[in-house]
């Protein structure tokens, strides 16, 4: 399947009721489902209750459960409110008869206002960047078993990181990142759906981006590494077929939790969208005894 029909068919839903919809999951190399592709398809059934002209600009989410990729998903809809000027959404993603995760979206009329926003970061572009297909080949044949499946699959959107930032090292480095990433000729033209497909594509290289200054590599088999919140907000329109730069940092790491953020630039300057997470990064076995022996030395 091609990228551009997989990611349609990732955050493409299929509706039951007025506010209940259902929707398939795709591996993309984790054991459970990814959830870049929650947050895109939560986002789609909120987005499919609101009537225009009102556009999302925030989302907020917590991640409850691990999503099985072998049954449908559940999405249910609850209109919580309709204003003059806003509306809000409260998805609950289901599975099993048990709510996997939570997110309450935000809806607004284009309204005039003030207008001003941060500088661009200097950043190499996304020419002089590697692209993650080739370099999953190229490190596929010396990658240990458990990383072989996200060598194998492939991605629906396109993502370019640094070539001296590559997750698969276990190099120590500063907390940041910054990545180009974009999805492939063939989208709709339609500033909804490519905000549902700019969430999908928002949760690639945050939570790795904690794990930087630990010489850990993504991923890991001794270490567990799991989202458990994510906020969006969406600043400006954007076109996600057009390369976009994701700058990732992480502020702050502790009680076994990475906190990470994220802005996202058009290739003209604007900032269109920020993100926040903050996800488990629980050391296991050998790491976690290492950490431990290291801690006590410094006692």
């Amino acid at each position: 399947m091609s990228t551009v029909k997989s990611l349609l068919k990732i955050l493409d839903l299929e509706r039951l009721e007025d506010n209940l919809f259902r929707g398939d999951s795709r591996d993309i190399g984790s054991l459970y489902v990814f959830g870049g592709q929650v947050l895109g398809q939560s986002l789609n059934a909120a987005i499919r209750t609101v009537e225009e002209p009102r556009q999302v600009h925030s989302l907020h989410a917590y991640f409850l459960l691990p999503g099985d990729m072998k049954v449908p998903i559940i999405y249910n809809v609850e209109r919580a409110r309709d204003g003059r000027s806003f509306s809000t959404r409260r998805v609950s993603a289901i599975q099993h008869g048990k709510p996997i995760f939570i997110m309450a979206a935000s809806f607004q009329i284009d309204e005039p206002g003030y207008d001003h926003q941060i500088h661009m970061p200097e950043a190499i572009g996304y020419d002089q960047m590697i692209s993650m297909d080739i370099v999953k080949k190229k490190f596929a044949e010396f990658a240990p078993e458990n990383m072989q499946r996200f060598m194998d699959k492939e991605w629906p959107v396109e993502i370019r990181v640094e070539p001296e930032n590559i997750p698969y090292f276990s190099t120590k480095r500063e907390p940041r990142r910054d990545v180009w990433f974009r999805a492939v000729e063939g989208l709709p033209n339609d500033q909804e759906f490519h905000k549902c497909a700019l969430a999908y594509a928002s949760d690639f290289n945050l939570l790795s981006t904690a794990l930087l200054p630990h010489r850990t590599a993504f991923p890991d088999p001794e270490m567990i590494l799991a989202s458990l919140d994510h906020a969006m907000w969406f600043h400006r329109p954007f076109d996600i077929r057009e390369w976009l730069l994701y700058q990732v940092e992480s502020p702050s790491a502790s009680n076994a939790r990475g906190f990470c953020t994220g802005h996202i630039f058009d290739q003209t300057g604007h900032l269109v969208a920020s993100v926040s997470q903050e996800g488990l990064m629980r050391p296991i076995g050998d790491h976690r005894k290492k950490m431990n022996e290291n801690q006590s030395d410094h006692k």
